[in-house]
C-alpha cells in the first residue's frame, strides 16, 4: 500500500489555445527526419506548383527552411545508392580494339596462297604473266630449271588423262574410240612437242640428261595405240619422226664434244631398240649414231675385241 505507481501525466489542450504542440511536450529525436520523408512524399504526389510554393513559404515563415533544403537536395547519401556497384564505362581504347576485331578484312597474300592448290596456283600465275609480260620474263628467270623426272611426271599425267578418256568396253582402236580420246591425245602430243626442245642442245649441254629425257618420251610414244584406221595413226608416226630428229641432234653434239664417249653405257643399244619398235622410223638417229662411231674409229677389229658383246649392236650399226 505504501508503493506509489507512477502514472504518466496527461495534459488536456485548452479549446481556446493554438492547436500546435505545446513547447513542453517531448519531441522524438527523429521527428524532423520522419516529417521530412512525409513532406517529400506528399510533394511528389501533388502536381500543382502553387501548393508547393505555399508550403515552401510556410516552411520559411515557420523556420523550416533547413528541413526544406534537406528535402530538396538530391538523395546522394542514400544507403541503397552507396552500396550499389555501378559498372565502369568502357574506355575508348577498349571499344576501338573490339571494333577492329569484328571488322571483315581480306586474307593476306601468304594466307591466300596457302589456300590454293597446284592447279589454281598455275592458273593465277599464268593469268598474271599474260597481263604483265615483264613479270613473265622474271618468272622464267627465277623458276628452278625443270628436271627429267618432273617433266616426265607431267607427261605421265597427260597420258593418264588420255587413257581415262577411252569409252568403257568395246574396241579401243575404232573410229568411235579415236573421236572420244582425240582431244586428250592432242594435249599429250602438244606437251611432248613443248618439253622436248628444252632438253636439247644448246639449251641443255649435258648429253646424259638429253638422252635420258628422249628415252622416257619414246616409251610414252610406244604405248600409244595403233588405230584401225591408218589415217588416225598419222599423229603417232609424226611423233616418231620428231623424236628421230631430236635423237640425231643429241648424238651429233655428243660426238663433237666428247668423241662419242657420252654414247657409251648402252645408249647405242637403246637407240637400235627404239628404231625397231617404231617400225624403222628412227632410222635417221641410227644413221647418225653409225656415222659417229665410224668417226670415233670404232672399226670391226675393235668390235672383235669385246666392244660389242651385248648382241653385236655396234656391228649392226656399222654394217
Amino acid at each position: 500500500m505504501n508503493t506509489i505507481i507512477a502514472t504518466p501525466s496527461v495534459v488536456f489542450p485548452h479549446f481556446h489555445e493554438n492547436s500546435r504542440l505545446s513547447p513542453s511536450r517531448a519531441v522524438p529525436a527523429n521527428y524532423n527526419t520522419v516529417m521530412a520523408g512525409r513532406k517529400r512524399k506528399a510533394a511528389d504526389d501533388d502536381d500543382g506548383s502553387g501548393y508547393r510554393q505555399e508550403r515552401s513559404g510556410s516552411h520559411e515563415s515557420n523556420g523550416g527552411g533547413e528541413n526544406y533544403d534537406r528535402m530538396s537536395a538530391s538523395p546522394s547519401n542514400s544507403p541503397a545508392i552507396l552500396n550499389r556497384q555501378l559498372p565502369n564505362p568502357p574506355s575508348n581504347r577498349t571499344m576501338k580494339r573490339m571494333r577492329t576485331s569484328v571488322t571483315g578484312r581480306p586474307l593476306t597474300l601468304p594466307r591466300l596462297l596457302e589456300t590454293l592448290d597446284a592447279q589454281a596456283m598455275r592458273t593465277v600465275l599464268r593469268s598474271i604473266c599474260e597481263r604483265h609480260p615483264g613479270i613473265a620474263a622474271e618468272v622464267v628467270a627465277t623458276a628452278p630449271r625443270p628436271t627429267v623426272p618432273s617433266a616426265l611426271d607431267v607427261l605421265s599425267n597427260y597420258e593418264s588423262t588420255f587413257r581415262a578418256s577411252f569409252p568403257f568396253g568395246g574396241n579401243h582402236g575404232s573410229d568411235y574410240s579415236y573421236n572420244r580420246v582425240r582431244q586428250a591425245l592432242m594435249d599429250l602430243l602438244d606437251a611432248l612437242g613443248d618439253f622436248t626442245p628444252h632438253f636439247l642442245p644448246p639449251n641443255e649441254t649435258q648429253t646424259a640428261i638429253s638422252l635420258s629425257f628422249l628415252d622416257g618420251v619414246m616409251e610414252i610414244i610406244h604405248r600409244l595405240p595403233v588405230w584401225d584406221n591408218p589415217i588416225n595413226n598419222h599423229h603417232k608416226h609424226l611423233a616418231y619422226e620428231e623424236m628421230s630428229k631430236a635423237w640425231t641432234l643429241v648424238i651429233r653434239e655428243a660426238t663433237k664434244r666428247g668423241a662419242g664417249i657420252q654414247l657409251q653405257g648402252g645408249w647405242d643399244q637403246k637407240i637400235v631398240k627404239h628404231n625397231e619398235q617404231s617400225g624403222g622410223r628412227m632410222q635417221g638417229a641410227v644413221d647418225e649414231l653409225k656415222s659417229g662411231l665410224r668417226w670415233m674409229g670404232q672399226t670391226d677389229n675393235d668390235q672383235a675385241q669385246g666392244l660389242s658383246d651385248m648382241g653385236s649392236i655396234r656391228q649392226q650399226l656399222l654394217s
